[in-house]
């Protein structure tokens, strides 16, 4: 049986790169902060809550105060969502 041809191939050689500057600053530095003040003031909401047996923040809402420390964790998750 005769044998096949082998078809050498060139090597690649890349084009010249050329080096660009990436900006990856977005004009958005102030969203992680805001993101963690509201996660850390939920948490602080609500284990003072338990803490002071329901005598503080607002003692007049009573289990409301729950409510209230979720909606601050849920604005910080809101805010998560524009983070880039």
């Amino acid at each position: 049986m005769p044998k096949s041809r082998i078809r050498k191939k060139s090597d690649y050689t890349p084009p010249p790169a050329t080096a660009t500057a990436v900006r990856l600053s977005s004009g958005r530095s102030w969203i992680a902060p805001l993101m963690l003040g509201l996660f850390l003031l939920g948490l602080v909401w609500i284990v003072i809550y338990y803490v002071s047996s329901a005598a503080w923040p607002i003692s007049a809402i009573g289990n409301w105060n729950i409510v209230i420390g979720f909606a601050f964790i849920a604005g910080g998750f809101g805010v998560s969502t524009q983070w880039k």
